[in-house]
């Protein structure tokens, strides 16, 4: 008998390094990470074909401007090399690590990380990537941290690209500068922990919607939002019915990682209802509760953030580590003195 429930995972690219993993620490024990208004606004074409035009958005009194170079706009899938710097920059936070705008990336652990090929094509859609990324020019009024910006500023500012000298030009590895708005906004916290299943999506408009549902419905039991409005904040160049089409097969095959999603009724009300699969962001809630400092960190931490109420900071530092912000840390004490320094650096006295 052939059952007609939906199989979620027909839907989703195959896991290319099931194995691969298990011999890359860095990439097996980095939670995926995210910088939230770049899930939260339109930056990233969605298109396979190059994108020249410049963009604008505008919502709730906040506007992006994209300009691309002549090589295109930076896609979602070049997103992925930001996502596994920021992923590296927070798996240095949690062990205690001075962290730089410098990320230098090992080529294959890149490609295996986002679940990947590893052919010759796949290393030369790197460096194709890392030239659209580093293109691509954002104007913008969104805040980071307590600054707003109004000013021009690129994803990357730099790129280095080593390669094997002969015939197939393999990478060795490549170092990136992150912007300095994007490197400020890790330093502020601003990030989210994503599902490993964000890169078996296998449609652009697939990861745009679970970055939104992400951002939105976070942790949630429900979130709602009219098909128009998530339309104009998936950055979806297609028509609003080709949009509307789109949905109907994710709600229709039930594959979105961390959440499913309905119509209502007859309505273009959608709804995002909680998986309660993010079982990592369960685990470090967990972990966060246990952690119990020496009563020298207080005062360490006293020292890092003049004027604060240094349990207030703690608890403040265990809600950000319970919302994905960062592991549970190998060195609580050191991390939560670094976290009071940075709290004070980015605010001041209260």
């Amino acid at each position: 008998m052939v059952s007609n429930t939906p199989n979620p995972n027909l839907q989703l690219l195959p896991e290319r390094h099931p194995q691969d993993d298990l011999f890359i620490c860095d990439v097996a024990d980095a939670v995926l990470k995210d910088v939230m208004p770049q899930m939260e606004h339109p930056f990233y074409s969605l298109s396979k074909k190059p994108e020249t035009a410049v963009r604008r958005y505008e919502h709730n009194g906040h506007w992006v401007e994209i300009t691309p170079s002549v090589k295109g706009l930076a896609t979602i899938y070049d997103k992925d090399i930001l996502i596994y710097c920021i992923s590296q920059i927070m798996h240095k936070l949690r062990d205690g690590e001075e962290v730089s705008r410098r990320v230098r990336l090992n080529s294959r652990d890149l490609l295996v990380f986002a679940n990947r090929g590893t052919s010759g094509k796949d290393y030369q859609a790197l460096v194709q990537a890392v030239d659209r990324l580093a293109g691509t020019r954002i104007s913008t009024n969104i805040q980071t941290g307590d600054e707003e910006q109004y000013d021009t500023f690129g994803l990357i500012d730099a790129a280095s690209i080593r390669r094997k000298h002969g015939n197939d030009g393999r990478l060795l590895w490549c170092e990136l500068k992150l912007s300095e708005w994007v490197f400020n906004a890790i330093r502020a916290q601003e990030v989210l922990t994503l599902h490993k299943d964000y890169f078996r999506l296998r449609k652009p408009i697939e990861r745009r919607v679970y970055e939104i549902a992400r951002k939105h419905c976070g942790r949630q039991p429900t979130w709602s939002i009219n098909l128009d409005l998530l339309h104009k904040k998936s950055g979806s160049k297609s028509s609003l019915k080709e949009f509307r089409r789109s949905l109907r097969h994710l709600v229709e095959h039930d594959h979105l990682p961390d959440y499913s999603i309905s119509f209502k009724g007859d309505t273009d009300l959608l709804v995002f209802v909680n998986r309660g699969t993010m079982y990592k962001e369960v685990q470090v809630v967990e972990a966060a509760a246990r952690i119990v400092l020496e009563a020298a960190t207080y005062e360490e931490a006293r020292d890092a953030a003049p004027g604060w109420d240094i349990y207030h900071l703690e608890g403040e530092w265990k809600a950000w580590m319970s919302d994905g912000g960062l592991d549970a840390p190998k060195n609580p004490d050191r991390a939560f003195v670094g976290f009071c320094r940075k709290w004070f650096e980015k605010r001041g006295r209260p």
